[in-house]
């Protein structure tokens, strides 16, 4: 049996080789599904990863299995040594991106090329620059769409990745489809979901169901085609026939993908999250620091892994707040 079974297995049998590891947990916007309207008690500086650290622990995993690493946030970009983390993680044999907000893209678009991060995900709400600043509480719409066209006219990869919220933006589900006509970009849309200071509620959540039947009213079946989705998918793919591009439903609450889930969470303080929707975290950065081995701490936070959304199993325990209110805010976990 290899060190990547033993270390990276859980008891379910799913392989772990997928590390998103957040840099920080600031952000240049104040998305309200994301950040608390009061903002969150931020860590010490000196409780962050430094990029060296970043380094080194994201080795221990990729020597143990880890093939693929998405830098998160907060927004990444924000971090002044971005360039120095994504050159020295160059150097290990992963696929290397990022998910960010897209304002300072034109600022980072020489390093990402220069170390191969070619792969982007890109938060994007609304079409609608007034509803951007509701939601963002930033005027940064028209820098958002500039260098999404940056990221597509320099051959980036790119997803959009869009948060569905009742009485926002579900009725532009449509108008994000159609930018898949001309622009080769896969859109996701995601279930909105609860995390600590978002005052989710069922009602607030838009399901693949209902995105689904909003598009079979406007596209006919024979235009709606399935595409095979991904190994270790979250994304079940579509695509308008004739279209470029095709477009994604992440649906965490309603119909999960837990089955082939292969991610860790490292958050910017260093701790591993084995679950976005789990309430506890194993700190790795403390044992790196005393010089102690983190594979067993790996092993262990591994280990406990729960089947099904850290062990909430039904809407109904998703509903309830007791079960997931001292889950860390979304922008303390990274994307």
């Amino acid at each position: 049996m290899t060190a990547f079974n033993t270390i990276l297995t859980d008891d379910f049998g799913r392989k772990h080789n997928y590390l998103r590891i957040s840099l920080l947990e600031k952000c240049n916007l104040r998305c309200t599904y994301c950040m608390p309207a009061d903002g969150i008690a931020l860590s010490p500086k000196a409780d962050l990863m430094t990029a060296d650290e970043i380094f080194a622990i994201a080795q221990t995993f990729v020597e143990n299995g880890v093939d693929k690493i998405r830098l998160t946030g907060g927004e990444p970009l924000l971090r002044k040594d971005f360039p120095e983390i994504i050159s020295k993680l160059s150097h290990l044999n992963i696929a290397l991106s990022i998910t960010t907000n897209g304002i300072l893209i034109d600022r980072h678009i020489q390093a990402l090329k220069q170390f191969n991060v070619r792969k982007i995900n890109l938060s994007l709400d609304t079409l609608v620059a007034s509803k951007f600043h509701s939601v963002t509480l930033r005027n940064q719409f028209e820098k958002v769409i500039s260098n999404l066209h940056l990221l597509l006219n320099n051959d980036f990869k790119v997803k959009v990745n869009v948060v569905l919220m009742k009485g926002f933006n579900e009725n532009e589900i449509v108008d994000f489809v159609q930018l898949t006509q001309f622009l080769p970009i896969s859109v996701r849309f995601i279930e909105f979901m609860p995390f600590a200071g978002n005052e989710w509620d069922r009602s607030k959540m838009v399901s693949q169901k209902e995105i689904l039947s909003q598009l079979e009213n406007t596209f006919s079946n024979d235009q709606i085609e399935k595409l095979e989705d991904e190994k270790n998918f979250t994304a079940r793919t579509y695509k308008i026939k004739g279209f470029q591009g095709d477009f994604g439903i992440i649906s965490s609450i309603t119909n999960p993908f837990c089955d082939s889930c292969n991610r860790i969470r490292l958050t910017a303080n260093g701790k591993i999250k084995n679950c976005l929707f789990s309430n506890s975290e194993t700190d790795l950065l403390t044992a790196f620091r005393n010089g102690e081995s983190i594979t067993e701490l790996i092993s262990s936070a591994i280990q406990s892994k729960k089947k099904v959304r850290a062990g909430m199993v039904t809407i109904s325990e998703i509903d309830d707040p007791l079960l997931h209110f001292n889950n860390r805010s979304m922008i303390a976990i990274g994307g």
